[in-house]
Protein backbone atom coordinates (compact mmCIF):
# COMPACT_ATOMS: atom_id res chain seq x y z
CA UNK A 1 0.00 0.00 0.00
CA UNK A 2 2.97 2.46 0.94
CA UNK A 3 4.92 1.71 -2.82
CA UNK A 4 1.47 2.53 -4.10
CA UNK A 5 1.16 5.46 -2.36
CA UNK A 6 3.29 8.51 -5.33
CA UNK A 7 4.06 10.55 -2.27
CA UNK A 8 5.34 7.55 -0.42
CA UNK A 9 8.00 7.13 -3.62
CA UNK A 10 9.05 10.89 -3.69
CA UNK A 11 9.61 11.09 -0.37
CA UNK A 12 12.05 8.28 -0.79
CA UNK A 13 13.72 9.68 -3.86
CA UNK A 14 14.02 12.66 -1.20
CA UNK A 15 15.79 11.00 1.14
CA UNK A 16 17.86 8.85 -1.44
CA UNK A 17 18.91 12.76 -3.01
CA UNK A 18 19.96 13.65 0.67
CA UNK A 19 22.16 10.57 1.00
CA UNK A 20 23.72 10.79 -2.19
CA UNK A 21 24.31 14.49 -1.60
CA UNK A 22 26.55 13.47 1.52
CA UNK A 23 28.36 11.08 -0.58
CA UNK A 24 29.30 13.83 -2.61
CA UNK A 25 30.56 15.50 1.04
CA UNK A 26 27.90 18.54 0.06
CA UNK A 27 27.22 18.23 3.63
CA UNK A 28 27.92 15.49 6.56
CA UNK A 29 25.86 12.93 8.21
CA UNK A 30 27.36 12.29 11.17
CA UNK A 31 26.00 9.64 13.50
CA UNK A 32 28.87 8.69 15.91
CA UNK A 33 27.19 11.77 18.45
CA UNK A 34 24.96 9.06 19.16
CA UNK A 35 27.57 6.62 20.46
CA UNK A 36 29.83 9.26 22.63
CA UNK A 37 27.28 8.22 25.75
CA UNK A 38 28.08 4.72 25.72
CA UNK A 39 31.80 4.90 24.91
CA UNK A 40 33.76 4.00 27.88
CA UNK A 41 30.63 3.59 29.89
CA UNK A 42 29.96 0.19 31.81
CA UNK A 43 27.04 -0.56 29.63
CA UNK A 44 29.23 0.28 26.69
CA UNK A 45 30.60 -3.62 26.37
CA UNK A 46 27.05 -5.19 26.08
CA UNK A 47 25.33 -2.13 23.94
CA UNK A 48 26.55 -3.08 20.55
CA UNK A 49 25.26 -6.53 21.09
CA UNK A 50 21.69 -4.79 21.78
CA UNK A 51 21.96 -2.34 19.19
CA UNK A 52 22.97 -4.95 16.33
CA UNK A 53 19.63 -7.12 17.51
CA UNK A 54 17.35 -3.97 17.21
CA UNK A 55 18.57 -2.78 13.95
CA UNK A 56 18.89 -6.70 12.54
CA UNK A 57 15.01 -6.79 13.83
CA UNK A 58 13.69 -3.31 11.97
CA UNK A 59 16.03 -4.33 8.84
CA UNK A 60 13.71 -7.59 8.95
CA UNK A 61 10.72 -5.91 9.06
CA UNK A 62 11.33 -3.36 6.42
CA UNK A 63 13.07 -6.48 4.35
CA UNK A 64 9.84 -8.45 4.54
CA UNK A 65 7.93 -7.33 1.78
CA UNK A 66 10.88 -8.41 -0.77
CA UNK A 67 11.68 -12.07 1.02
CA UNK A 68 7.70 -12.05 1.42
CA UNK A 69 7.40 -14.91 -1.46
CA UNK A 70 9.62 -17.20 -0.19
CA UNK A 71 9.08 -16.71 3.64
CA UNK A 72 5.60 -17.55 2.68
CA UNK A 73 6.41 -20.59 0.78
CA UNK A 74 8.75 -21.71 3.41
CA UNK A 75 5.94 -21.56 6.07
CA UNK A 76 3.66 -23.25 3.94
CA UNK A 77 6.37 -25.51 2.93
CA UNK A 78 6.99 -25.67 6.97
CA UNK A 79 3.45 -26.48 8.19
CA UNK A 80 2.22 -28.88 5.31
CA UNK A 81 5.21 -30.95 6.56
CA UNK A 82 4.74 -30.71 10.53
CA UNK A 83 0.49 -31.60 9.64
CA UNK A 84 1.44 -34.84 7.99
CA UNK A 85 3.71 -35.94 11.31
CA UNK A 86 7.34 -34.75 10.18
CA UNK A 87 8.06 -32.61 13.15
CA UNK A 88 11.39 -31.13 11.34
CA UNK A 89 9.38 -29.29 9.06
CA UNK A 90 9.65 -26.75 12.06
CA UNK A 91 13.13 -26.00 11.55
CA UNK A 92 12.86 -24.82 7.95
CA UNK A 93 11.86 -20.93 9.07
CA UNK A 94 15.14 -21.46 11.70
CA UNK A 95 17.25 -22.72 8.71
CA UNK A 96 15.94 -19.79 6.26
CA UNK A 97 17.24 -17.34 9.13
CA UNK A 98 20.44 -18.53 9.57
CA UNK A 99 20.64 -18.95 5.23
CA UNK A 100 19.95 -15.27 5.51
CA UNK A 101 22.38 -14.22 8.49
CA UNK A 102 25.43 -16.60 7.84
CA UNK A 103 27.15 -14.44 4.62
CA UNK A 104 27.24 -11.09 7.27
CA UNK A 105 29.69 -12.74 9.87
CA UNK A 106 32.26 -13.68 7.05
CA UNK A 107 31.64 -10.19 5.86
CA UNK A 108 32.39 -9.02 8.74
CA UNK A 109 35.18 -10.95 9.32
CA UNK A 110 36.84 -9.73 5.82
CA UNK A 111 36.60 -6.46 7.12
CA UNK A 112 40.23 -7.23 8.55
CA UNK A 113 41.52 -8.03 5.66
CA UNK A 114 40.45 -4.59 3.48
CA UNK A 115 43.49 -1.91 2.59
CA UNK A 116 44.00 0.91 4.51
CA UNK A 117 41.77 4.01 4.72
CA UNK A 118 43.67 6.27 1.34
CA UNK A 119 41.90 8.41 -1.34
CA UNK A 120 40.63 5.22 -2.83
CA UNK A 121 38.00 5.30 -0.42
CA UNK A 122 36.36 8.65 -1.74
CA UNK A 123 36.58 7.13 -5.10
CA UNK A 124 34.17 4.16 -3.82
CA UNK A 125 32.17 6.74 -1.65
CA UNK A 126 31.91 9.02 -5.14
CA UNK A 127 30.75 5.30 -6.84
CA UNK A 128 28.40 4.49 -4.30
CA UNK A 129 26.87 8.54 -4.38
CA UNK A 130 26.13 8.10 -8.37
CA UNK A 131 24.27 4.54 -7.77
CA UNK A 132 21.96 6.38 -4.52
CA UNK A 133 21.16 8.84 -6.78
CA UNK A 134 20.00 6.92 -9.87
CA UNK A 135 18.35 4.92 -6.92
CA UNK A 136 16.50 8.19 -5.86
CA UNK A 137 15.59 9.34 -9.74
CA UNK A 138 14.39 5.54 -10.25
CA UNK A 139 11.76 6.24 -7.38
CA UNK A 140 10.99 9.50 -8.36
CA UNK A 141 10.00 8.52 -11.69
CA UNK A 142 7.85 5.72 -10.40
CA UNK A 143 6.39 7.86 -8.15
CA UNK A 144 5.47 10.34 -11.07
CA UNK A 145 4.28 7.19 -13.27
CA UNK A 146 1.37 6.83 -9.88
CA UNK A 147 0.35 9.90 -10.16
CA UNK A 148 0.06 10.15 -14.09
CA UNK A 149 -1.60 6.82 -13.34
CA UNK A 150 -4.22 8.10 -11.04
CA UNK A 151 -4.99 10.97 -13.18
CA UNK A 152 -6.00 8.39 -15.88
CA UNK A 153 -8.89 7.51 -13.71
CA UNK A 154 -12.25 8.68 -14.63
CA UNK A 155 -14.54 7.09 -11.74
CA UNK A 156 -14.70 3.23 -13.04
CA UNK A 157 -12.73 3.45 -16.06
CA UNK A 158 -9.42 2.51 -15.85
CA UNK A 159 -6.05 4.04 -17.79
CA UNK A 160 -6.34 4.00 -21.41
CA UNK A 161 -2.48 2.65 -21.28
CA UNK A 162 -2.81 -0.79 -19.95
CA UNK A 163 -4.97 -2.13 -22.28
CA UNK A 164 -2.27 -5.06 -23.84
CA UNK A 165 -3.24 -7.36 -26.90
CA UNK A 166 -5.92 -9.82 -25.17
CA UNK A 167 -6.28 -8.37 -21.91
CA UNK A 168 -9.47 -6.40 -20.64
CA UNK A 169 -8.29 -3.81 -18.12
CA UNK A 170 -11.37 -3.11 -16.51
CA UNK A 171 -13.23 -5.83 -14.04
CA UNK A 172 -16.83 -5.41 -15.04
CA UNK A 173 -16.17 -5.30 -18.09
CA UNK A 174 -14.06 -8.22 -18.30
CA UNK A 175 -16.72 -10.32 -15.97
CA UNK A 176 -19.79 -9.43 -18.57
CA UNK A 177 -17.84 -10.62 -21.38
CA UNK A 178 -16.77 -14.15 -19.57
CA UNK A 179 -20.76 -14.34 -18.64
CA UNK A 180 -21.67 -14.33 -22.07
CA UNK A 181 -18.61 -16.50 -23.63
CA UNK A 182 -19.63 -18.61 -20.16
CA UNK A 183 -15.46 -19.05 -19.83
CA UNK A 184 -13.61 -18.98 -16.73
CA UNK A 185 -11.84 -15.71 -15.88
CA UNK A 186 -7.80 -14.60 -15.08
CA UNK A 187 -7.89 -12.12 -13.35
CA UNK A 188 -3.90 -10.50 -12.84
CA UNK A 189 -3.40 -8.09 -9.89
CA UNK A 190 -0.87 -5.73 -11.06
CA UNK A 191 0.23 -2.38 -9.63
CA UNK A 192 3.12 -0.11 -11.44
CA UNK A 193 4.65 -0.19 -7.91
CA UNK A 194 5.30 -4.08 -8.09
CA UNK A 195 8.19 -5.34 -9.31
CA UNK A 196 7.22 -8.84 -9.45
CA UNK A 197 4.30 -7.65 -11.18
CA UNK A 198 6.07 -5.60 -14.13
CA UNK A 199 8.20 -8.70 -14.45
CA UNK A 200 5.78 -11.07 -15.18
CA UNK A 201 3.93 -8.69 -18.07
CA UNK A 202 7.18 -8.87 -19.94
CA UNK A 203 8.42 -12.85 -19.01
CA UNK A 204 5.68 -15.01 -18.03
CA UNK A 205 2.60 -14.13 -19.44
CA UNK A 206 4.87 -13.86 -22.67
CA UNK A 207 6.30 -17.52 -22.61
CA UNK A 208 4.31 -19.26 -25.29
CA UNK A 209 3.18 -22.10 -22.84
CA UNK A 210 1.69 -19.87 -20.26
CA UNK A 211 -0.47 -18.06 -23.39
CA UNK A 212 -1.44 -21.31 -24.83
CA UNK A 213 -2.65 -22.32 -21.10
CA UNK A 214 -4.69 -19.05 -20.98
CA UNK A 215 -5.94 -18.75 -24.30
CA UNK A 216 -9.57 -20.16 -22.85
CA UNK A 217 -10.18 -17.92 -20.16
CA UNK A 218 -11.04 -14.30 -20.01
CA UNK A 219 -8.25 -12.17 -19.06
CA UNK A 220 -8.65 -9.51 -16.81
CA UNK A 221 -5.71 -7.03 -16.48
CA UNK A 222 -6.90 -4.95 -12.84
CA UNK A 223 -4.50 -2.13 -12.16
CA UNK A 224 -4.36 -1.70 -8.22
CA UNK A 225 -2.07 1.39 -8.02
CA UNK A 226 -5.39 3.57 -7.01
CA UNK A 227 -5.73 1.77 -3.62
CA UNK A 228 -9.26 4.87 -3.04
CA UNK A 229 -11.34 3.67 -6.28
CA UNK A 230 -13.75 1.64 -5.41
CA UNK A 231 -14.17 -1.05 -7.48
CA UNK A 232 -10.68 -1.83 -6.87
CA UNK A 233 -11.35 -2.19 -2.99
CA UNK A 234 -14.35 -3.91 -3.46
CA UNK A 235 -12.05 -6.69 -6.36
CA UNK A 236 -9.35 -6.32 -3.63
CA UNK A 237 -11.50 -7.59 -0.39
CA UNK A 238 -13.86 -9.96 -2.58
CA UNK A 239 -10.89 -12.45 -3.88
Amino acid sequence: ALNASPWFNLAIALVFVALGLAMFDVFVIDLSRFQRNTVGSEKSASSPYVTAFLLGGTAALLAGACVAPVLIWVLVLATDLYTKGNVGGLLLPFMLGVGMALPWPIAGAGMAVLPRPGAWMNTVKHGFGVLIVLFALYYATLGVRLFIAAAGYQGDKAPQDQGEAGWIPDLTTGLKEASLQRKPVFIDFWALSCKSCMKMKKTTFKDPIVMTALEGYVKIALQTDDAHDPVIQGALEHY
